[in-house]
């Protein structure tokens, strides 16, 4: 796919013309712990049988329920997954209708999942009691910008959660913005590949240049990808140019292949693949703003009804 735009398009993109915050734990002293919020106060600790399975569990076991013999091991890539927790105060944003992207590598699993908002600041693999003790891995929030269907985009906080196996519930502790931890149990499910279903030609693009509008999702916010994209469908694969609002983006990261971009002068231009269209596709821009390269990851979205053929 590389190389397959004409120098023109750059022209004509340029005419068409946001993962990394952390929070700290809040202290006895903090003023927001004054009061408990609706959504935290729902976060209870589990109780009754829910709470005498987690005990039995000991550390380092495996939860066999639901196991169902061996899971099917999935081949690397990217896809979407459904995100299902306990609580329907812990979720992911309804921008994202309940799903995350699921990343496979060397048979690893990691779903990255943004929430409903900015409450959860750690989360943890494992059990509450595991995640305060000295040295525990805990996850750290990245600040993921997610767009609502009316256009409207807000702030939330996002997660890399790891996956220990498809369709079987596991443990996931979490740090609400009181200080407190709490239990949880989630599921992945439901994964389907980005390019599953949704090559050009089986969207009904034949074979030419087009204009379409595409969503972004991820970084800080300062930096986007603009919309809409030019994208060149040619012998039924896609491709699109894509342009930052910054010049301080050296390379880009599409399903393992790294891309550079294909101009020295302005904001950064990168010609990518269309990995799948209207779901969210996984992407990593590397950043050069800060005092050293910093990888973000991002998600677009390529949406095939709002593509109009470039005259």
């Amino acid at each position: 796919m590389r190389g397959l735009l004409l120098p023109g398009l750059l022209l004509a993109a340029l005419l068409l013309g946001g993962c990394g915050g952390r929070s700290e734990v809040p202290t006895a002293g903090n003023p927001e712990e004054t009061s408990v919020s609706p959504e935290e106060h729902s976060q209870t600790a589990p109780s009754g049988e829910g709470a005498a399975d987690a005990q039995n569990r000991t550390e380092g076991e495996p939860d066999r329920e639901n196991a169902g013999g061996d899971a099917a091991v999935l081949p690397d890539g990217t896809y979407t997954a459904a995100f299902e927790t306990d609580s329907s105060m812990f979720h992911v944003s309804e921008a994202c209708e309940g799903r995350g992207v699921l990343t496979v590598k060397d048979g690893e699993m990691t779903i990255h999942v943004s929430l409903g908002s900015k409450k959860i600041v750690h989360l943890y693999p494992g059990l509450a009691e595991d995640a305060q003790k000295e040295g525990a891995g805990l996850l750290e929030p990245t600040e993921d910008t997610v767009t609502y269907s009316d256009g409207m985009t807000e702030e939330v906080y996002g997660f890399d959660v790891p996956v220990p196996a498809l369709e079987t519930e596991f443990d996931l502790a979490l740090l609400g913005t009181k200080g407190i931890w709490y239990d949880h149990r989630v599921k992945v499910s439901d994964p389907l590949p980005c390019g599953e279903g949704s090559a050009a030609d089986a969207n009904g693009l034949e074979d030419g240049v087009y204009r379409v509008e595409l969503t972004f999702a991820g970084g800080s916010g300062k930096a986007q990808i603009l919309s809409p994209a030019t994208v060149t469908v040619e012998n039924g694969q896609a491709a699109a140019l894509v342009q930052w609002n910054s010049p301080n983006y050296d390379y880009m990261v599409v399903d393992g292949e790294k891309y550079l971009p294909v101009n020295t002068e302005g904001d950064s231009l990168f010609e990518i693949p269309v990995a799948a269209w209207d779901v969210k596709m996984q992407v990593i821009g590397d950043t050069v703003a800060m005092s050293t390269p910093h990888e973000v990851e991002y998600t677009l979205t390529f949406h095939s009804d709002t593509a109009e053929p470039v005259e």
